[in-house]
């Protein structure tokens, strides 16, 4: 054959048998799949035979540098250094000092090999964007139990910090903020808070999208809702249900997804639930016109994907984003991370400003700081 397809999770099965043979050209599709140069797609991609090689991505850049090198590895192997050299020179200074020497000299060194267009350059026939954040206030209960959460998180990563330092706590300060994130979507989202019934509380955020979900099927608008758990998207599906508003669900479970697309794409269903993860890339959804992100995600480029589902070419109608974010709470503080990445990602990519990244223990006392009265 001319041309041969393969997947990310097809490629280290089949090894043996691609390189077997020496190709013209192989193209890694949104490589950002070999983000981790550790992965074993990583490793197969590069031990490819190619005259030449090329990656294309929307979020080459999504978290640390790290992600940069290891496409650059595959590209262009020793053109950044190994990775241990790329750390102590470029992603050390840039992410822990914000050294704008090294990162003028790192957009340098990879601007040659850089074709960076942005949509509004490809598509100038695409509608507009709108971005609003709407910023719910957490009440009676649901607040009680954020701060409860909260306290308790609080002491259980302080005293890990003191005992293994910071880096070596990065499992209980993910658990911690996982919990805070889960009290903000919905009480019954967080499990093992002993002694604690958490049926009860009623949460804002629901309440809030039910209401906007309802005004806006009233103007005959088409959405999608983003959540990073499944588990939300279950209970967001029985309010739905209990109100007879008919959805399509796309969640890692769902074994027909075109059946799903086919329904909201056709009109059957004016509303569309989907998992983060299932559905941040690889879906055309041109036929909704409002997207909501029921809770933000640290990584701005991961939001910016699911949001493109629906603004991407063959749409014709303007596209409203909505972000739903509990007031005061630690997801005000991730959209504030979400700032400083997308500034990193610009800044190497087409120089500008960027700003240090690594969490500190100032970015862990703000997240955990108390609610605001």
């Amino acid at each position: 054959a001319d041309i041969v397809l393969t997947t990310y999770a097809l490629l280290p099965r089949d090894e043996e048998k691609l390189r077997e043979h020496h190709y013209h050209l192989v193209i890694l599709d949104e490589s950002h799949y070999i983000k981790n140069t550790r992965s074993k797609a990583a490793q197969t991609a590069g031990s490819l035979n190619a005259r030449h090689r090329l990656c294309l991505s929307g979020t080459p850049l999504e978290n640390h540098l790290g992600e940069l090198w290891s496409q650059f590895h595959f590209l262009l192997p020793g053109l950044l250094g190994d990775e241990k050299s790329f750390n102590n020179q470029f992603r050390h200074p840039i992410e822990r000092q914000d050294d704008s020497v090294r990162r003028t000299l790192l957009s340098r060194r990879i601007k040659p090999f850089l074709l960076r267009r942005t949509k509004d350059h490809v598509a100038k026939e695409l509608p507009e964007k709108t971005e609003m954040v709407r910023r719910i206030e957490l009440s009676g209960a649901q607040r009680d139990m954020y701060e409860t959460v909260r306290l308790a998180m609080d002491k259980k990563v302080r005293d890990e910090i003191d005992r293994k330092g910071v880096a070596r706590s990065q499992i209980v300060i993910l658990e911690a903020l996982l919990k805070l994130r889960q009290v903000c979507c919905d009480p019954r989202l967080v499990k093992a808070m002993p002694g604690k019934k958490n049926t009860a509380a009623v949460s804002a955020k629901l309440t809030d999208l039910m209401q906007m979900v309802e005004d806006l099927l009233q103007e005959g608008r088409k959405i999608l809702v983003f959540s990073q758990f499944t588990s939300m998207l279950f209970l967001i599906e029985e309010e739905l249900a209990a109100r007879g508003i008919h959805y399509a669900l796309l969640t890692g479970e769902t074994r027909d997804r075109s059946a799903q697309v086919a329904a909201f794409q056709q009109g059957a269903v004016p509303i569309f639930l989907i998992s983060l993860k299932a559905g941040g890339v690889g879906l055309n959804l041109t036929a909704a016109d409002t997207v909501i992100h029921y809770d933000p995600w640290w990584n701005p480029a991961a939001e910016n994907q699911a949001t493109d589902r629906a603004w991407r070419i063959g749409q014709d109608k303007p596209v409203f984003v909505y972000k739903l974010i509990a007031k005061g709470t630690l997801e005000e503080k991730i959209q504030q991370l979400q700032l400083k990445k997308s500034e990193l990602a610009q800044s190497i990519l087409s120089e500008g400003e960027s700003q240090k990244m690594a969490l500190t223990q100032e970015d862990l006392q703000a997240i955990f700081a108390p609610l605001e009265d």
